[in-house]
């Protein structure tokens, strides 16, 4: 199902190529649309980490910057899995920015079809945690707002007792307007004929759930969803070994080096920053490094500026940030 180094470059390509057709950040200049593939793909809706860019607060010319320039701006991070084939669709994690991402879902896949006053947003929600920037999004489907009718939301045993037990969360699941699936770690969540997304339990803070990432698999290549982790080592796998099983890899890039976030201490909010990752990879081939795209910025990270510093020493490692409204084939 993997596909080999030869099919990989050509799968990088297709995604350089439409990321700059499509992207809202970093591309300069928009380039002409490409049309999405026929197979089925994942589109980059968001990049940030949970709190956007800018950022609450932030008056710092990284932030100041995204107000006067609505190129430099990132939504928090998630993802939207289509199967043209079927006009279905999947969201990976219900961010605070959700109605401004389902626009960006508006053509994808090309062959969905909209019926009747309230049509499904989704085919399903896949959370990855009890994070604010990964399910407060699931306010918008309520009674107040869309109203939505047993959406699927997957989650995590510890995190569906969560939303079950705790307001509002409590009250979209007594009034109907979204169904609870529990997701187990390692056990495959078939989507369509070949195309399935997998739970992969990673260590974080778990004040409230524990925390996913997600493999997703398609007919020719298998994509690695990572927004969230603490340090590598923490980690029962190996980020290598992982990479040796899926064609590209978005990971955990909150951070570009210590020391980031004034008056806080990081050891409280423990990601691997993207120096460490950066030195961990060193050694593997090129076409390894090459599946590394980090995403889940935070606004302090000077890697969100795509013309910047940090975004070129990525690139010269061979890894890259991943920019909003790509396509990735699968």
């Amino acid at each position: 199902m993997l596909a080999g180094s030869h099919s990989f470059v050509t799968a990088r390509v297709l995604v350089i190529a439409a990321a700059c057709g499509l992207a809202l950040v970093g591309c300069g200049p928009a380039a002409p649309r490409l049309a999405p593939p026929v197979e089925p793909y994942v589109v980059v809706l968001g990049t940030a980490q949970d709190g956007g860019l800018p950022h609450l607060g932030c008056e710092r010319e990284c932030c100041r910057r995204a107000w006067r320039e609505p190129g430099y701006r990132r939504l928090a991070a998630s993802l939207l899995i289509a199967d043209p084939s079927s006009g279905r669709r999947w969201l990976v994690d219900a961010t605070p920015d959700i109605r401004e991402q389902l626009e960006r879902a508006r053509e994808h896949p090309p062959t969905r079809r909209s019926e009747g006053p309230r049509p499904p947003l989704f085919d399903g929600v896949f959370l990855s945690h009890a994070h604010i920037g990964h399910y407060t999004g699931l306010v918008h489907v309520g009674r107040e707002a869309y109203g939505a009718d047993r959406l699927p939301v997957f989650a995590s045993a510890s995190l569906r007792r969560y939303l079950e037990h705790n307001g509002p969360w409590s009250l979209l699941v007594s009034a109907g307007h979204i169904q609870l699936v529990t997701l187990a770690e390692g056990q495959p969540v078939s989507l369509a004929p070949e195309l399935e997304l997998t739970p992969v339990s990673v260590p974080h803070r778990d004040e409230y759930s524990d925390t996913f990432g997600f493999i997703v698999r398609g007919p020719s290549r298998a994509l690695l969803y990572v927004p969230d982790i603490d340090k590598w080592d923490r980690w029962e796998r190996r980020l290598e070994d992982v990479l040796e099983e899926v064609d590209l890899a978005l990971v955990d890039g909150t951070f570009f080096a210590d020391g980031e976030v004034p008056g806080r201490a990081m050891s409280e909010i423990p990601h691997p920053f993207i120096e460490e990752t950066l030195a961990r990879l060193t050694a593997l081939a090129p076409v390894e490094r090459g599946k590394i795209v980090f995403t889940h910025l935070n606004h302090s990270n000077p890697a969100a500026d795509a013309e910047g510093a940090a975004a070129r020493r990525i690139n010269a490692a061979g890894c890259r940030v991943a920019r909003e409204g790509e396509i990735l084939p699968l």
